[in-house]
């Protein structure tokens, strides 16, 4: 068979499949037979080993070259599990039946737990076999490594990630809500003990095939990520740490996912947007850039009172890669690091609050304009409203977060009134109005934004909708055709409703507020009568 003969063989349907007789078929007959597996030798039999491990490496061959569809690289897998559980099982059986021909290994050479580790681990709970508290033979323990060692090789070769460990109730967390709006990374925190980060970031690159697509070492990945927790936790911030960023990093997703803008985007954009995202607050401080400033900080000195946090975190990170532990992008050609830091750097300097309200004024322009809008724009603005996205969050996330924020203010406004600084505004936990605050930052900062972004996005996709239009292919991002009155797709704005409901909140609080204020400034006032 020639090399395009092999190509076309991993996407041929299945119907198309056909074998002739394996029984005694040479070697090189199961490696360029079509691939489906319908008339490979039965699970049980003898042959069934080696054409399996023919078959195995043939896939592995097509899944390097990336030129093997997933429903036969699915069906091929499952009929060598199938084939694996039926080598195991015999061979479980017959050291039932026989003496094992290897001796006991001495307790001293393997202690007790490190046995018992594996023989829970890596074989199967028997329960047709002794109960007694008889140790298992080391020869089932070995044979079972073996298979486990098989599979795991065959899985590194079709991901390069495999050396993280999901743990089943993380896994479970992330595949059942990671495409939803209001996830709770809270929880997610909680049942990865503090390893939000990691698991959100890993998972995410994995989503998009990035690990793979750009090469990146799995030991490599893991200690970047490690640190990038490490370095969320140094200031010890209820707000700005770990979780925050791991939120960030889901809502970009939710976003370039659920409206389908992931398919105007290149796989290196979608790369540096959520790395940007994990990163954009690392090493955070726990105060604003106008306390840096006001206190003529090392930073503020160094970033000369221009976005003081936002170049110092992107800056950081870019330092922490320079390192070989940590750097994930020696996969990326020279081009693709120039634009790939270019984009983090935008992204990342575009969350400083003191440009927010530029930055919706030129989107605004922008989307009056007949113009494409650019993907930098398009990219910085997704990172900024996902940075500032709780209030579009359901109460009981807001909220958390909210007090979070709060505390991070008041211990900044305890520092400044140390430190005989005027106190910064919201940072005073005397007289601040948590639920007025809140009304506010819907009304002026967060609402706007998000109705500019989905704007945006419908601008942009609005070309893409007409393209899938005429080719008869999906309607839009719901897939059900719906658009608004220009044309364009209309994209769903899962944000719209739980702001309404949280500022309906707010207000009801606010008015407590207000008459709880009153009273205090009555009761003092009081006071300095009587007195």
């Amino acid at each position: 068979m020639d090399d395009q003969s092999e190509k076309n063989a991993g996407s041929e349907p299945l119907s198309g499949l056909m074998y002739n007789s394996l029984q005694k078929a040479p070697s090189t007959q199961y490696a360029e037979s079509e691939l489906g597996t319908e008339r490979m030798p039965s699970v049980g039999t003898p042959e069934a080993s080696f054409a399996c491990s023919v078959r195995l490496k043939k896939i592995a061959r097509l899944v390097e070259e990336d030129t093997i569809n997933k429903e036969l690289l699915v069906q091929n897998l499952r009929y060598a599990v199938q084939v694996l559980e039926a080598v195991y099982e015999d061979e479980t059986k017959r050291l039932c039946n026989e003496d094992d021909d290897l001796p006991e290994v001495s307790p001293n050479e393997v202690p007790s737990e490190v046995r018992d580790w594996l023989a829970s681990t890596f074989t199967r709970s028997q329960t047709s076999l002794k109960q007694n508290k008889e140790k298992p033979h080391f020869r089932s323990v070995a044979n079972a490594i073996r298979a486990g060692i098989m599979v795991e090789r065959i899985y590194r070769r079709l991901s390069s990630s495999s050396s993280i460990s999901v743990p089943p109730n993380v896994l479970l967390l992330l595949k059942a809500g990671l495409d939803e709006w209001c996830f709770d990374v809270f929880e997610l925190n909680e049942v990865s003990e503090n390893h939000a980060m990691k698991f959100v970031g890993f998972e995410l690159l994995h989503k998009y095939d990035l690990i793979s697509k750009f090469k990146i070492n799995s030991s490599v990945l893991e200690n970047f990520l490690y640190k990038c927790e490490e370095g969320y936790s140094k200031w010890g911030n209820p707000y700005h740490n770990l979780v925050h960023g791991a939120d960030v990093a889901q809502t970009c997703h939710f976003i370039m996912h659920d409206s389908k803008l992931v398919n105007w985007l290149t796989d290196l954009e979608i790369f540096a947007t959520i790395i940007a995202a994990l990163i954009h607050d690392y090493e955070h401080t726990g105060t604003t850039n106008n306390f840096h400033i006001n206190m003529n900080s090392d930073l503020a000195l160094l970033y000369n009172d221009k976005g003081v946090l936002e170049n110092y975190h992107v800056s950081a990170i870019f330092t922490l890669m320079r390192e070989d532990d940590y750097n994930i992008l020696t996969g990326l050609t020279r081009e693709e690091y120039k634009e790939f830091r270019a984009l983090v750097i935008d992204m990342v300097l575009n969350t400083d609050m003191s440009l927010h309200f530029q930055q919706i004024k030129n989107m605004k322009q922008l989307l009056s304009m007949p113009e494409k809008i650019d993907k930098e724009k398009a990219l910085a603005l997704m990172l900024h409203c996902a940075d500032i996205s709780h209030p579009g969050k359901r109460w009981d996330l807001h909220y958390r977060w909210t007090l979070g924020l709060l505390e991070e203010f008041f211990r900044q406004g305890d520092r400044e009134r140390a430190l005989d600084l005027p106190c910064s505004p919201l940072c005073d936990r005397t007289v601040t109005m948590v639920a007025q605050s809140q009304v506010g930052f819907i009304d002026f900062i967060m609402e706007p934004s998000f109705n500019v972004l989905g704007d945006m996005l419908e601008k942009i996709l609005g070309p893409l909708f007409e393209q899938q239009r005429k080719a008869g292919g999906s309607a839009g991002p719901d897939d059900d055709g719906s658009a608004s009155e220009s044309g364009s797709p209309s994209i769903r704005r899962p944000w719209a409703d739980v702001i309404k409901e949280n500022r309906a909140t707010w207000k009801a609080r606010a008015e407590i507020e207000e008459a709880e204020k009153k009273q205090r400034e009555a009761e003092a006032a009081e006071k300095e009568e009587a007195g």
